[in-house]
């Protein structure tokens, strides 16, 4: 019988002596890639969404709250500002460009924001099909969107009012769908864009027109220093720079990770643990055969071999679980969180995270199978028999 075969058979004979060990190991290995892959998706995705944004202007309030309402759109947003104010700032010799952004409705949970036609080439976002807004109460729909909901081209639907879903709608204002845009792994996939103007007339607005707030983009890196400053001195808005709010919202959710990181680490010592005890009380139970299978002549190696192979065994399984464990939590995360954030399988399987914690697993089931393998090579012949 091959080596593989005979551990594999011991490992189901012994299945509740390994079972605590691969469910450690997965757990703990699961979790770390968990770790791994989010942490790397969540920055990219965080990056990748302000790129091209120097600077957000909404109501005076948290700088972070500006950023994570105005760009990520996952936040409320602090109030509103002055439509004329924007428009003098859009016009300052240091911008390059602006566009404003609205909002307050949703449909089904999905925002909808009122802005103009060049918010959707901040994004580089392409028609799928239909073709941009032109008048008011037109939508065009983030791919995200259109593939939830099923709303199709030509398809009418009434907003809520707020930014969840609520009996609260706005009765003879439907929004018709003229176009649905290409995915691009941003933030406007999630969104609903129409003319500003629609949901002033929605919401009857009357008297000097108020946007929630304005993406900025500088001219040049002096902008860095003058227009901030400015905004926050001589007018009623509030600048926020997104790079350095992104860094500070990374700082502050990195002591979170270290600990889930030790904790992780610390499992994976708890399993490794887990695995020597049950290869060594294995290799106890299996002394009298180890003993009379080289009294007939096996090598020392066969038996080193085998008790080797047991833990890589474990070890496999346990890496095969950690990847379904991570499969499963990012699907959850793709529906209950945001798709933006979900991690395909193909990258969780393929990526070099996913490699190395192969390896990283493979060398400490090694190092805790080294001690009962090497027991086992020295096995007393003479004195095991008789003892059995």
């Amino acid at each position: 019988m091959s080596p593989w075969k005979a551990a594999w058979n011991s490992i189901r004979y012994r299945s509740l002596h390994h079972s605590l060990s691969v469910i450690l190991l997965s757990f703990s290995a699961g979790l770390v890639l968990l770790i791994l892959h989010s942490s790397s998706n969540f920055e990219d995705s965080f990056k990748q969404n302000i790129k091209g944004i120097d600077m957000v202007v909404g109501a005076k309030g948290s700088p972070l709250q500006i950023i994570l309402s105005a760009v990520y759109h996952i936040d409320p947003p602090t109030g509103n500002i002055s439509l004329s104010e924007f428009r003098k700032l859009a016009k300052h010799p240091l911008v390059d460009a602006a566009v404003p952004l609205s909002y307050g409705d949703n449909f089904q949970s999905w925002r909808i924001v009122g802005t103009d036609s060049n918010y959707a080439n901040w994004y580089s976002a392409e028609l799928a099909s239909g073709r941009s807004f032109a008048s008011n109460m037109e939508v065009v729909l983030g791919a995200t969107v259109a593939e939830i909901t099923g709303l199709k081209i030509g398809d009418s639907f009434e907003s809520s009012h707020g930014l969840n879903e609520n009996d609260d709608h706005h009765h003879h204002h439907p929004f018709k769908v003229v176009g649905i845009h290409e995915a691009t792994g941003t933030v406007i996939d999630e969104l609903i864009l129409c003319p500003t103007a629609s949901l002033w007339e929605v919401h009857h607005q009357e008297g000097p027109k108020e946007i929630t707030a304005g993406l900025i983009r500088f001219k040049s890196p002096m902008a860095n220093l003058q227009l901030p400053r400015l905004v926050n001195e001589k007018t009623n808005m509030q600048a926020a720079l997104p790079a350095i709010e992104v860094n500070r919202l990374f700082s502050l959710a990195d002591t979170f990770i270290q600990f889930l990181n030790i904790l992780a680490y610390v499992l994976i010592v708890i399993g490794a643990l887990s695995v020597f005890l049950a290869l060594f009380q294995g290799l106890k139970d299996d002394e009298p055969q180890f003993a009379f299978l080289r009294a007939i002549g096996s090598p020392p190696r066969h038996i080193l071999s085998f008790v080797l192979i047991k833990g890589l065994i474990v070890a496999l399984i346990a890496f095969v679980l950690a990847l379904l464990f991570n499969i499963l939590a990012f699907q959850v995360i793709g529906n209950y969180v945001s798709p933006a954030y979900q991690v395909s399988t193909a990258t969780v399987i393929w990526s070099g995270y996913t490699g190395l914690s192969l390896l990283g697993l493979i060398l400490i089931v090694f190092l805790a199978s080294a001690l009962p393998a090497w027991h086992a090579y020295r096995i007393n012949i003479i004195k095991t028999l008789s003892h059995g």
